[in-house]
């Protein structure tokens, strides 16, 4: 049994289920946990980053709605989803978000989807390449270029929600115009990205585009299986 945790609210059912086939898993060898699962509006407002925050994250609730968050102060919540799910018996747990986070308590094996991700387009790409990163929100910007930094020869970013309306459209547009500046790939650097995105962007780029949830279940179903 694997566990998923998400940092948003259970079941990620735009995510899952395009992940179960790379996953090697079927819906019913698979536990959902969100980390904001139980909370209500106040409770979850009070997560949102101060003005000027330097390390922000975006997910998606139950009601198909996304927001923000302070990444410091979702890191317990994270926590306590891969507790709950290691007290149901999974076998594993993956951290389904592709931010950077410090080392969690857990019993058994625990993987991180931004790990996954970064060392997944590490081994696929030329060092000396230049990446495209395309990222949720402008605030994430300067993030991205530093947890990239190193992985490829340039790295240029652009931010295009997975979250709104017309989100492949623009996820096609921030494609297209890092590929025209030099991007040889590019990353879709969120959970929250999905196949339809993936093929607009590469039509639009005409580079190969790889996207985080596929890469990151297909190395996780290593373990799974």
């Amino acid at each position: 049994m694997l566990g998923l945790v998400t940092i948003g609210q259970s079941p990620r059912d735009d995510m899952v289920p395009e992940m179960l086939p790379h996953l090697g898993a079927g819906p019913a060898s698979v536990i959902e946990r969100g980390a904001l699962d139980g909370l209500g509006g106040g409770e979850i407002a009070a997560l949102a980053p101060a003005p000027g925050a330097a390390h922000v994250l975006t997910t998606r609730l139950a009601d198909g709605s996304s927001v923000v968050l302070d990444h410091d102060r979702t890191i317990g919540r994270v926590e306590a989803a891969v507790a709950w799910l290691e007290e149901r018996g999974v076998d594993a747990t993956l951290v389904v978000c592709t931010g950077e986070f410090p080392p969690l308590r857990h019993r058994r094996p625990l993987l991180f989807a931004e790990r996954l991700l970064t060392h997944g387009v590490a081994g696929l790409c030329d060092p000396a390449d230049a990446v495209g990163i395309v990222c949720p929100l402008p605030e994430q910007e300067g993030m991205s270029r530093t947890k990239w930094a190193g992985v490829a020869g340039e790295v240029r970013v652009a931010a295009a929600t997975p979250y709104a309306g017309g989100a492949a459209g623009a996820v096609a547009a921030a494609a297209e115009g890092l590929a025209a500046g030099g991007a040889r790939w590019i990353v879709l650097d969120c959970m929250g990205y999905t196949e339809e995105m993936r093929a607009a962007a590469a039509r639009a780029a005409g580079v190969p585009v790889l996207l985080a949830r596929t890469v990151v279940a297909r190395l996780a179903g290593e373990v799974h299986r």
